[in-house]
């Protein structure tokens, strides 16, 4: 069912789904009022109360403690990783090195829906690809418009639909139109470049990003993290690093690859020498590798490879095992 509700006088009532996206007048003051899909209003709604959650937090006067590590924080809406005394250990441990970073605090921003849908596309990648493939090779070309014909994916199909509602729900695509009778996805792109860089590979740092709050939240662990940031060295020499955490005590670096990831593995391996961390600790993911290529090319370049779907449970091993 679609949902009516009036701003003016706050009348409320469910309407069927044909009205979605129609202006009808409120029955009782006469107000024009657009009817909305239910679970498109209360993801908003939701949203919106988490704002002004998050805002009345901010009046709070300051604890010091580290306030990532409340297990009541809501990770896919905040801006507690932004404060530098979320990072500062980070900081401090690369100012041993004589390095310096240079902090992107929009990338540590969950307030938007970046987050949510990484973890989404991240979590049913092996179908849902589908979609980012498509959307990929039509921003390549310079289009704007593609279709997707349901009738080719099967028991996947419902999967698919479903994505493709949402990122026309959270504005990844401009326009979303089902047709049913044919069973085609009609898709509009959006043009904004935080969007384009999202599909074209920004969406896997989120994903790492956001797996491994999770997983510290899980286990109650100390932690810092920073994604998409940079560091310098004394020489001058400057590189963009895609993630670090630090998780008791422990340094955890992962670069990202969603696409060509060979011609950068000299230069992780020299960068893994540099800081001098343990190959156990410094991880190249990259999507859709086998067993047998993560094995083979760790046992090759001496950083540790993995995939979307390993990543998590290795880290996991490695922190679990030496709590």
């Amino acid at each position: 069912m679609a949902i009516f509700r009036c701003n003016k006088c706050g009348y409320l009532r469910e309407v069927p789904d044909q009205h979605i996206g129609k202006k009808v007048a409120c029955p009782v003051c006469k107000q024009m009022i657009p009817i909305y899909d239910t679970v498109f209003f209360v993801k908003n709604m939701l949203k919106q109360y988490f704002n002004v959650k998050k805002e009345l937090a901010n009046l709070q006067p300051p604890t010091p403690s580290n306030a990532t590590n409340n297990p009541e924080l809501d990770i896919f809406n905040t801006t507690a990783m932004t404060e530098k005394q979320q990072y500062q250990p980070i900081l401090n441990w690369f100012e041993k090195k004589n390095i310096q970073l240079s902090i992107n605090k929009k990338a540590l921003d969950t307030t938007g829906f970046f987050d949510e849908v990484a973890v989404k596309l991240g979590e049913n990648y092996g179908t849902l690809r589908i979609v980012t493939d498509k959307i990929k090779r039509t921003q390549k070309k310079g289009y704007t418009h593609l279709t997707l014909n349901l009738s080719n994916y099967g028991k996947e199909a419902n999967l698919i639909e479903e994505f493709c509602k949402e990122l026309y729900e959270y504005a990844f695509v401009a326009r979303y139109f089902f047709n049913k009778k044919k069973n085609f996805i009609h898709l509009d792109l959006q043009t904004a470049t935080p969007i384009v860089n999202f599909f074209n590979g920004e969406w896997l740092e989120w994903f790492a990003f956001m797996e491994i709050l999770a997983l510290c939240h899980k286990y109650k662990f100390n932690f810092a993290g920073l994604r998409s940031f940079k560091i310098h060295f004394p020489n001058k020499d400057s590189n963009e690093l895609d993630i670090f955490f630090l998780i008791n005590e422990t340094p955890i670096f992962i670069e990202c690859k969603s696409g060509e990831f060979r011609s950068f593995i000299d230069k992780y391996a020299k960068m893994r020498k540099r800081l001098n961390m343990d190959t156990e600790k410094f991880f190249m993911l990259v999507v859709d590798l086998t067993d047998e290529q993560m094995q083979s090319l760790t046992h090759m370049f001496d950083i540790t490879f993995v995939n979307e779907k390993t990543f998590v449970k290795q880290i996991t091993t490695l922190l679990v095992n030496k709590a």
